[in-house]
C-alpha cells in the first residue's frame, strides 16, 4: 500500500544528524540528509543563512502554550525542559543532569545543571524551575496548566535540586514532562510577551517574528552546550505545496516539510535536491461533534468510517506514503492494540445509515487548515461521505482562526467536523489519547472536539496512568482503544510517513516521528 523512492531505506527512520556531536540538544528517531558526518555532496551553501519552509505557520512562541508539532519545532530551538527524548525516544537529561523517582512513583528529584544562562543574562537554577512552576499553575489558559495541576509540590532542595511530588501516580509523567520549557523567571516576573520575544535557555534566541511569515532566530553566543554553526535559522511559512518546491529548487529554502508526495520521485536527485522519509507517529482523522443529532448516534458515525476508501485515501493524498491505522492512534506508539478494520463497504454504510433513521443523509460542515494537503483530504472526505448522502461543505481557514474558532465554551461551539492530525511529542498511550478524547479535554481546555464523554474509557485511561506494571497497561489500554473504535468518534483515516526535501549541503537536521524537526545540529557546507 506505501509507495516508496526505492533509493530511500525507510524500514524505521532514518537519521539526519551530522557534526559528529550533539551537545546539549534535542535529538530524536527521526530522518533526514546524510547520516553521522557533514555532507559528502560537492554542493556548497550559498550563505550560511538556514531557511526551513514548513506548510503552516506556528501558532504560539510561548513554551506554555503549544500544541501544535511546528510551534514546538520553533520554541525547542530557544528553550529547553529538565529531561528530553534522545534518538531512541528513551527520556535522558538536558537542563538537569541526572534524575531519580522514589518507588511510591509520587515524587522526582532532579539534578540541575550548573552554568546555565537565559538569554537575558539570568540564570538557570531551582528558582527557575519553581517560578515556571508557579506560572502555569496560576494561568489555567495555558497549555501545561493542566500538567502541573497535577503535582502536589514542586520545591527547592538546593540551589540546583529540585524535587516534583505528584498528588497521585502518574505513569506517563517522565515523558510529558520532557514538554515542560523553562523560561526565564526575570521574563516572567516582568510581564515579558512571551508571543513576540524569547527568553529561555536555547542553542538559538529570537530575533524576529512576522506572523504568517516567518520566525527567525540567531546563535546564542553563551549557549552552555554545542554552539550552532549558522549565521540565522528562519521557519518560513509556505502553505501552496508548489511555492513550497520552488523555493527548495531556487535555494531560496534549504529544508521543507513536508514535501508533497506526488511530487517527490520528480523533484529527487535534480537541483541538489535529496528527498526522504520517516516512520510516524502522526494520526490523521476527523473529529465528529456527537453533540449533534445527526451524529450522536454511533451507527451514524460507523457507516461513515464505512464510507471512506482508505486505500483510496493514502493514494489520493499521499501518493502512497500512508497506511491504514487500525486504533485511534498508530502502530508506533506504546501499547498499541489493533482493531477489526472498518473496510470500504457502501452497502453496509448505507444499511446503518437507515437503520438510525438517516437513509436520506443530511448537511455537515468540514473544518481544516488552508494549506494544499488538508484540503486535498476534506475533497476527498466531501467526496466519500457524498456516496451515503451526506452533504460536507469543505471550510478551510487560516490556522491561527481555525483555532479560535475550536477552543471556544462548549455553548457556543460551531463545529461539525474538524480535519485534523495528533502526534504525541511524549509518545506514549495516554499523550495519544487523553487530551483528545478524555471527557475532560472538551475545548477551550484541550482538543477534543468530538465531545465525546464515555465514562468507561475515561476510567480506564484514569486507571493505567496510576499503574507502571505493563501487564495492567497493556489490558487497560487495549480496552480503551476497543471503545473509541467501537464509538467512533472519529473517521479513521490513516498513518502518513513524514517526507521532506533537502538542499544536498545540508547536513544535522532531524525529522522525528512526531512530525517536529529538529535543527540543533544543522549544518550548511561552505
Amino acid at each position: 500500500m506505501k509507495k516508496r523512492i526505492p533509493a530511500l531505506m525507510l524500514a524505521a527512520a532514518i537519521a539526519f544528524s551530522a557534526a559528529g556531536c550533539s551537545g546539549g540538544n534535542q535529538p530524536s528517531e527521526s530522518s533526514t540528509a546524510p547520516s553521522g558526518e557533514p555532507s559528502t555532496s560537492s554542493a556548497t551553501a550559498p550563505d550560511n543563512d538556514l531557511v526551513v519552509a514548513f506548510n503552516t505557520d506556528i501558532q504560539s512562541m510561548d513554551p506554555h502554550n503549544t500544541t501544535d508539532t511546528l510551534s514546538i519545532t520553533v520554541s525547542r530551538t530557544m528553550y529547553e525542559s529538565l529531561v528530553t527524548f534522545d534518538e531512541n525516544q528513551e527520556v535522558v537529561p538536558l537542563l538537569a543532569e541526572s534524575y531519580t523517582a522514589e518507588d511510591d512513583n509520587l515524587t522526582y528529584t532532579f539534578k540541575l545543571r550548573q552554568g546555565v544562562k537565559f538569554h537575558d543574562g539570568t540564570d538557570f537554577n531551582a528558582d527557575a524551575v519553581i517560578a515556571n512552576y508557579e506560572r502555569c499553575l496560576a494561568d489555567t489558559t495555558l497549555r501545561q496548566n493542566s500538567r502541573v495541576a497535577k503535582w502536589e509540590s514542586c520545591t527547592k532542595v538546593d540551589d540546583y535540586t529540585v524535587a516534583i511530588k505528584l498528588k497521585e501516580p502518574n505513569s506517563s509523567f517522565i515523558n510529558q514532562f520532557t514538554q515542560f520549557q523553562i523560561v526565564s523567571p526575570k521574563a516572567l516576573e516582568e510581564g515579558l510577551d512571551l508571543n513576540k520575544n524569547a527568553a529561555g535557555t536555547g542553542q538559538y534566541t529570537f530575533k524576529e517574528h512576522t506572523e504568517g511569515d516567518h520566525v527567525t532566530v540567531v546563535p546564542f553566543a553563551d549557549y552552555w552546550g554545542t554552539k550552532a554553526t549558522v549565521d540565522s535559522l528562519t521557519f518560513r511559512a509556505v502553505p501552496e505545496d508548489g511555492s513550497r518546491v520552488a523555493m527548495l529548487q531556487t535555494g531560496e529554502a534549504d529544508y521543507i516539510y513536508p514535501m508533497p508526495t506526488v511530487q517527490a520521485a520528480q523533484v529527487d536527485g535534480t537541483d541538489n535536491i535529496t528527498v526522504g522519509a520517516v516512520a510516524s507517529n502522526i494520526m490523521r482523522y476527523v473529529t465528529l461533534n456527537t453533540n449533534l443529532p445527526e451524529l450522536s448516534d454511533k451507527r451514524v458515525r460507523q457507516a461513515m468510517n464505512y464510507a471512506i476508501d482508505k486505500e483510496a485515501y493514502a493514494q489520493v493524498v499521499f501518493s502512497g506514503y500512508c497506511e491504514e491505522v487500525l486504533s485511534c492512534y498508530p502502530s508506533t506508539v506504546s501499547y498499541y492494540s489493533e482493531q477489526t478494520p472498518y473496510t470500504y463497504d457502501l452497502e453496509k454504510a448505507k444499511s446503518l445509515m437507515e437503520e438510525a433513521g438517516y437513509g436520506d443523509g443530511f448537511t455537515l460542515t468540514l473544518w481544516g487548515d488552508n494549506i494544499s494537503a488538508e484540503q486535498t483530504g476534506m475533497q476527498f472526505v466531501q467526496q466519500q461521505l457524498a456516496q451515503i448522502g451526506i452533504t460536507v461543505e469543505v471550510l478551510p481557514m487560516e490556522p491561527s482562526t481555525l483555532s479560535d474558532m475550536i477552543y471556544v465554551d462548549e455553548d457556543q461551539a460551531e463545529i461539525n467536523m474538524w480535519y485534523v492530525n495528533w502526534s504525541a511529542s511524549s509518545f506514549d498511550a495516554d499523550g495519544s489519547m487523553r487530551s483528545i478524547l478524555h471527557s475532560d479535554m472538551v475545548p477551550p481546555k484541550s482538543a477534543n472536539t468530538a465531545y465525546f464523554r464515555n465514562a468507561e474509557f475515561d476510567s480506564l485511561l484514569d486507571q493505567a496512568i496510576k499503574t507502571s506494571d505493563p501487564e495492567q497497561l497493556t489490558d487497560l489500554y487495549a480496552q480503551a482503544q476497543a471503545i473509541v473504535w467501537d464509538e467512533a468518534p472519529w473517521l479513521f483515516l490513516g498513518n502518513d510517513e513524514l517526507v521532506y526535501g533537502a538542499k544536498t549541503y545540508v547536513s544535522g537536521i532531524t525529522l522525528n516521528p512526531d512530525g517536529s524537526v529538529d535543527v540543533t545540529n544543522a549544518v550548511l557546507a561552505q
